[in-house]
């Protein structure tokens, strides 16, 4: 299994931590008592750091182009389909695909279409549970618009849920990014939403279960 970069140093710091943990257990234990406790605590301890391990694993996916459809950018269970008033850059009507990931999805992200990116910020904000209705403005998150080669624009935001507190994004206003590169990643259970243009066709359903990089989540009708 191979790990993504973003999580070397906290499996490698909740390891330390584990360790600590279970040699004060051992030293604060008197000796009728270690027999048990001792390998209960280490069990716990190890499932504890194995599932921090787990957390960070990064699939291996083939990397699929298709300038006429929008991929999931995360794998999760898609929890909004609506229109939305988009005000902080396109300034029009949008489609809306919010998709949930749980602590136990893969947390990679991946840029659902081709293009260049035009735009780009970084908001700080709040921490409501992921799936809160306002959490898309209000949360900690991240905006990135890709212009594609013939002009349409999608707009997708990484928001950070309750249990997150971090986001990283490689994406820069500028550079050329390809359809289903890795584009960031969010740590511990969040969100991520696609708002593309309104008169697209819907691929999905709220419920549905997704793929990230994998799963078409919209087609996009001719510019």
């Amino acid at each position: 299994m191979k790990i993504n970069k973003e999580g070397y140093h906290i499996i490698a710091f909740s390891g330390v931590v584990c360790a600590l943990c279970w040699w004060l257990i051992y030293h604060l234990l008197v000796s009728n008592e270690r027999g048990s406790l001792l390998w209960t605590s280490a069990v716990l301890l190890l499932l504890f750091w194995f599932f921090i391990v787990a957390f960070f694993r990064e699939p291996r996916r083939v990397r699929i182009h298709d300038a006429d459809l929008v991929f999931a950018p995360c794998d999760g269970r898609v929890v909004v389909t609506e229109l939305v008033g988009e005000n902080e850059y396109l300034g029009q009507e949008m489609l809306q695909i919010s998709i949930f990931m749980s602590v136990t999805n893969i947390h990679m992200n991946w840029v659902p279409v081709a293009g260049e990116v035009e735009y780009f910020k970084h908001h700080h904000g709040r921490f409501l549970v992921a799936w809160h209705p306002k959490s898309s403005t209000e949360n900690e998150r991240t905006t990135t618009v890709v212009r594609m080669d013939d002009g349409r624009k999608v707009l997708f935001r990484q928001v950070a849920g309750l249990i997150a507190r971090r986001i990283v994004s490689y994406m820069k206003p500028g550079e050329r990014v390809e359809q289903n590169s890795v584009c960031g990643f969010i740590k511990f259970g969040s969100r991520v939403d696609v708002l593309v243009p309104k008169d697209s066709e819907l691929l999905v359903e709220i419920g549905d279960p997704t793929v990230g990089s994998q799963t078409p989540i919209v087609r996009l009708h001719k510019a």
